[in-house]
């Protein structure tokens, strides 16, 4: 399995695409597919029948997923940041680069 930096619920900064110099929280990591939906970027246009949830149908706007290099992580000054990994307290944490602080 994978390891990606990224998980679900973290800020990132999209760094590449259409929607580049966007900031976003992460709803969800596709681990099979490499790719990350983020809320407000990518947005798609899909055409729904009508169903119990929308009578009329019609066409709905959603998020895409975008590819996980795409993104870097948001530290706690708002700036992309890079990550590693070290051990505090006797577990795993992810520390940003810039700023040098664990990321929660």
């Amino acid at each position: 399995m994978k390891k990606y930096n990224i998980k679900k619920g973290d800020t990132v900064y999209v760094n590449a695409g259409n929607d580049k110099g966007k900031t976003g929280k992460v709803l969800e990591v596709l681990r099979d597919k490499d790719r990350v939906i983020v809320e407000g970027v990518n947005m798609v246009s899909k055409h729904t029948k009508p169903n119990p949830k929308a009578p009329q149908g019609g066409i709905i706007k959603q998020e895409a997923g975008i590819h996980i290099s795409n993104v870097n992580l948001v530290d706690a000054n708002g700036k992309a940041t890079r990550v590693a990994h070290k051990e505090v307290e006797g577990k795993k944490a992810r520390i940003a680069k810039t700023t040098g602080e664990e990321i929660k």
